[in-house]
């Protein structure tokens, strides 16, 4: 009789450790996230990337870090960007693009295709075509910290003008609290590009 109690204090544990599990789920995937806004950005806000792209063979041809921070601007908030500094108000500007880089808002499963033309500054043209589809909403540890964050996958190709075509697969980490990537992982043939968020900064905001 002992026996038989044990064993279904036992079953119902379990099957409370399996429903757990199963909410669990069922929440991460109906949490959404919405494209920021303009009054989500405040001055003085900081991100910085390490970013390191090598070859098979070991040749680095890229290392280095990109720093941004929001600033005061005569008309509003801007985003310094290399030498440029760009208005926030044309960051959060939706994009009304069929096939965009995020298609908000961002849900575990979702799915799209993303396209992108570009001209270099040489007049070469060429087109990145992927499809994308997100894979999972949960802790996600880098340099500058852990953040809850997207995992999204691009999977695809990239061409040009000059000949040139490429298998490129990606994987972006999107982190609604710093409103940006954490992480990149991209591989195009024999090259492979990391990026990572190294430091996040926002005095006005608990870390």
């Amino acid at each position: 009789m002992n026996y038989l109690r044990k064993k279904q204090i036992i079953l119902k544990f379990l099957y409370l450790i399996v429903f757990i599990g199963l909410y669990a789920c069922d929440k991460e995937s109906a949490v959404e996230a919405k494209q920021p806004t303009l009054k989500d950005y405040t001055v003085g806000e900081k991100w910085v990337w390490k970013y390191k792209g090598v070859t098979d063979k070991g040749e680095v041809r890229s290392d280095g870090e990109d720093v941004r921070k929001t600033v005061k601007m005569p008309y509003g908030l801007g985003i310094t960007i290399g030498n440029d500094t760009v208005p926030v108000s044309d960051i959060v500007k939706p994009d009304e693009s069929e096939t965009p880089r995020y298609k908000w808002p961002l849900k575990v499963g979702k799915k799209w295709k993303y396209e992108k033309n570009w001209t270099s500054q040489d007049g070469t043209t060429g087109k990145q075509s992927q499809n994308v589809k997100i894979l999972s909403y949960k802790e996600e540890k880098v340099g500058a910290g852990t953040y809850m964050a997207y995992t999204i996958e691009y999977k695809g190709t990239i061409s040009n003008s000059r000949g040139y075509s490429a298998r490129t697969d990606e994987v972006w980490l999107y982190a609604p609290k710093v409103k940006n990537f954490i992480k990149l992982t991209q591989t195009q043939d024999d090259f492979v590009y990391n990026e990572e968020l190294i430091e996040y900064t926002n005095s006005n905001k608990k870390q």
